[in-house]
């Protein structure tokens, strides 16, 4: 049985030319967290509903996220945390950045602590909403294998990405790494 592959979007959701939308039309096995708000994003709100996204899997899910999905994977792991099959965590944005917008609410302080679960985190050197350190220091203290994938901005539908093989790849690399560790337990 394959692992369900959960899209977790960050602000504003991902538009119709972002590779998350387009992963989640393309491949069957993606489903999106759908928040209420995605305007205005309160963790508090967030986190019970991406916990309910992962109860309603018939497996552990793979967690897909971008940008403030990211945050919300970890503050759900630290509050709640359950058996998932890994999680892909592309452009990190920084909390306590200049860039990060007023409107999120309870996404700080960023929880620090090693996730229970093979984990990427994906960064560019030219993303505005975080430096190449913060991902840096992130992935370290997540225990999540750091890829810097070059100057492509925010990982978004701007970034010019398309289908974003090398992500999927990812995914694909994740699942694989999971299922070895199941068959081994």
């Amino acid at each position: 049985m394959t692992n369900p592959i959960l899209i977790v979007p960050g602000i504003g959701n991902s538009g119709p030319d972002h590779w998350q939308t387009l992963w989640e039309q393309r491949h069957p096995g993606c489903h999106r967290v759908v928040q209420r708000e995605w305007n205005r994003p309160v963790c508090d709100e967030w986190v019970p509903v991406l916990d309910d996204a992962i109860d309603a899997c018939h497996s552990p899910p793979l967690l897909v996220a971008h940008s403030l999905g990211c945050l919300l994977v970890v503050h759900w792991t630290k509050r709640i945390g359950k058996p998932i099959a890994g999680a892909l965590l592309v452009a990190v944005p920084d909390p306590a950045g200049p860039r990060f917008p007023p409107e999120a609410d309870g996404f700080t302080p960023l929880p620090n602590h090693r996730l229970p679960f093979p984990s990427v985190v994906v960064a560019s050197t030219d993303d505005i909403y975080a430096s190449l350190d913060h991902a840096q220091r992130s992935a370290a203290a997540w225990g999540s294998e750091l890829i810097v994938i070059g100057a492509v901005g925010h990982i978004n539908a701007e970034s010019g990405l398309d289908q974003w093989k090398e992500g999927w790849d990812l995914v694909q690399r994740l699942l694989q790494r999971s299922e070895g560790m199941n068959e081994s337990a």
